[in-house]
């Protein structure tokens, strides 16, 4: 399956969704499911315009939907804010930044990390294979996450100064933190 990388996000389409919150087919989605549907959400800010909060000492993030196939989040940022090297588990996800711009860090072996800003107007989608961490860029950035099926585990890596990674089962319902001594 090809996912939409960050570093080859595509434009948020603000019309014309086929995927929405209303038009959930009752199943797991696919990539381009998954980017029409947090594209929708976003597209929609009164679904999540009220839950938008900032704080420095912690993420503030909260769960707009949930099924049996798909959960959707709102997630708020300030440049304190970094979610730690991270998969999600069996998930699959789309990111779409509505305020703001993020940073996207690729886990990389042996080179720093590769680093993508994603800003307000752009989406992409990942596999579960998938290991990034996420930093707020800009004070005030706004992200809309869509996930199928939904979260219940995610990976959390440290790596090292030495290089030795190790992952740690957490639940989708802990903040995401920076665990390791590496340096982004």
């Amino acid at each position: 399956m090809d996912w939409v990388p960050a570093q080859e996000a595509l434009r948020l389409n603000v019309t014309g969704h086929e995927v929405s919150l209303a038009t959930l087919p009752g199943r797991d989605l696919d990539r381009w499911e998954l980017l029409e549907l947090a594209g929708s959400v976003a597209a929609t800010p009164h679904l999540w315009r009220e839950h938008v909060a900032y704080s420095d000492s912690e993420r503030h993030y909260v769960s707009l939907y949930r099924d049996a196939h798909v959960d959707v989040w709102v997630l708020c940022w300030t440049p304190s804010n970094d979610t730690g090297w991270h998969d999600h588990d069996i998930s699959s996800g789309a990111v779409a930044v509505v305020e703001g711009c993020l940073v996207e860090h690729n886990l990389a072996v042996g080179v720093p990390s590769l680093v993508t800003d994603v800003p307000a107007g752009q989406i992409f989608c990942f596999g579960p294979e998938h290991i990034h961490r996420l930093v707020g860029r800009d004070a005030g950035s706004v992200s809309v996450h869509a996930y199928s099926p939904p979260l219940w585990r995610l990976g959390q890596y440290t790596v090292s100064r030495t290089g030795v990674l190790r992952r740690r089962s957490v639940s989708y319902a802990d903040e995401l933190r920076p665990l390791d001594d590496m340096i982004v």
